[in-house]
């Protein structure tokens, strides 16, 4: 017998009882639906979950900050008691290695390392605002271009992000502008003064900013200070803020400037003695940087680099990586949970297999009498329960997805209402609809193996003599 001929009586021996067939591929059908509609849960609040964490900024971005320099000396620079000071030889301290500095040059070496997309500071200046009559003294950070439509940047209640980082421009958060106004939508497009103080050692203030005098000298020749003015247009408003990024400095304060404007004003700004008795020439550190890497595979590969070049970094890579984990052990719960449905189904392979063989008993003994081996009628309820398995298994998928659909679509509308975020709760990527379809069709041809081998063992002689 031939497998054209094989599989020509199997599909004929499923349509001969339609009814009953179709019984157990709608059984098949809801026990794969249940299964990958589970699965696809898991893995589409998996992705949601991964992928406004990677658009946030905070898992492709590490922190850097100086590494703490050690106290110089060791146990045997003290003395080791009285009365041995001149018995007891004291070694010399070992000198601690001085510090790296973050400064610009520090910039520029990791900019250099592979993987690495951005490098830049993390800045906050004291300034004092004023709008009309209104006037407060208030922490601004510098944000980058880069950080466009990440975290708290992806949408604006107002206006947009900055255009370029040359711009005389500032965003300020949606607090912040109900602060100055009752209309926060109204202060788009508005001009703030920010005024700041700097050294009289200073030739001149940064472009774009004018110089007021009037403040006083603090003694001595050239410690007097000045007090620089800037206007800032406000295009965009923050609708929401974050919490503290790595580190405790989010970039997302209640005032935000163009980066480099922020460096420019960081570095002749005075906020205290040291700063006022600096000298000009000498380049200003950083308190910390940020550094993105292009993608989150490598930024622990990227954070042992800058470890080893005498920095200190850290990143929330670990807890992503966790996380996913999470997920994993997640999706194989909720495959469990969805193979009970399935597991009933099989039950119905089972039935309809043997139902089958009674019902077929003489036209297998006429098989078998003609010539007809046991594996040919083996492989002729094989393939029967593997068509089951199969259109089971394209219709399960079908219908797990519908069902996703239907329920994401009434959960969005509720989450719409009670002013969250609407997303797609289930994701059917092709790995899980091919392996839903193959899973489907190897569970079938486990449930058929039993009435496979009781067909193929039936006794010629008998099965003829069989009503």
């Amino acid at each position: 017998m031939t497998w054209a001929d094989t599989l020509r009586l199997a599909f004929r021996n499923l349509g001969q009882a339609r009814v009953r067939t179709a019984l157990t591929v709608g059984g098949v059908s809801i026990g794969i639906a249940s299964l990958s509609g589970m699965v696809s849960l898991g893995v589409g609040l998996q992705d949601q979950l991964v992928d406004r964490f990677t658009k946030s900024g905070m898992f492709d971005s590490i922190t850097v900050t100086a590494m703490p320099s050690g106290r110089a000396g060791g146990p045997g620079g003290r003395l080791g008691g009285r009365g041995r000071a001149a018995a007891t030889p004291t070694p010399s301290p070992t000198p601690s290695p001085a510090p790296v500095k973050l400064d610009d040059d520090a910039i520029k070496k990791l900019s250099e390392l592979p993987s690495v997309t951005a490098v830049y500071p993390m800045l906050r200046i004291g300034v004092q605002v004023k709008l009309g009559d209104y006037t407060e003294f208030t922490t601004a950070s510098g944000v980058p271009l880069a950080a466009k439509e990440e975290g708290a940047f992806q949408s604006m209640a107002h206006g947009a992000f900055f255009a370029s980082d040359t711009e005389d421009a500032c965003m300020v958060s949606m607090d912040y502008a109900k602060r100055l106004a009752d209309d926060a939508g109204t202060l788009v497009g508005k001009t703030l003064k920010l005024s700041y103080a700097v050294s009289a050692k200073n030739a001149s203030a940064p472009a774009g900013e004018a110089v007021a005098p009037g403040l006083p000298a603090l003694g001595g020749a050239g410690l007097q200070l000045r007090r620089v003015e800037t206007p800032c247009t406000i295009v965009g408003i923050v609708e929401r803020e974050t919490g503290p990024a790595l580190g405790g400095a989010s970039i997302v304060t209640g005032l935000m400037l163009p980066l480099p404007k922020a460096r420019a004003i960081y570095n002749v700004q005075v906020t205290n003695a040291q700063s006022l008795l600096r000298d000009q020439a000498e380049p200003r550190t950083y308190p910390s940087l940020s550094v993105k890497v292009d993608s989150t595979r490598h930024t622990q590969d990227v954070e042992e680099k800058i470890k080893a070049m005498g920095y200190s970094a850290f990143s929330l890579n670990d807890l992503l990586q966790g996380a996913k984990r999470a997920f994993i052990l997640l999706d194989v719960v909720l495959g469990l949970i969805g193979s009970i449905a399935l597991a009933v189904s099989l039950l119905m392979v089972v039935n309809t297999m043997i139902m089958s063989i009674l019902e077929r008993t003489r036209e297998i003994g006429v098989m078998k009498a003609i010539g007809g081996s046991d594996t040919a009628i083996r492989k002729i309820f094989l393939i029967e329960a593997s068509a089951i398995g199969f259109i089971g298994g394209v219709a399960g998928v079908a219908l797990g997805w519908v069902l996703g659909r239907v329920i994401n679509f009434g959960v969005n509308i509720y989450i719409e209402r009670q002013g969250g975020t609407t997303g797609n709760l289930f994701s059917t990527p092709f790995w899980l609809v091919a392996g839903a379809i193959g899973f489907s069709i190897l569970v079938s041809l486990v449930a058929g193996i039993f009435p496979a081998r009781r067909a193929a063992r039936l006794d010629p002689i008998h099965a003829l003599r069989h009503d």
